[in-house]
């Protein structure tokens, strides 16, 4: 069974590559042992999408560096 982890009292982060910019960022929630909760800033009371952990480090991982990662 999973459950969803309380994100009610969540402390939410945007990249630093977001230049201060209130609009089309990500942010993300830390303190979730294995689970990396999502949100869109522009919508922080719409819909979160939880991401296993090593999911979100491949993620970051390609964007990061796209021609160095490959999914698969």
């Amino acid at each position: 069974m999973t459950t969803t982890p309380d994100l009610g009292t969540a402390t939410w982060r945007k990249s630093s590559y977001s230049d201060g910019g209130a609009n089309n960022c990500l942010e993300v929630a830390d303190g979730h042992p294995g689970l990396v909760p999502v949100r869109d800033s522009k919508v922080p009371a719409g819909p979160t999408l939880i991401v296993a952990a090593p999911a979100w480090a491949a993620f970051v991982a390609h964007v990061a560096h796209p021609t160095a990662s490959s999914v698969g």
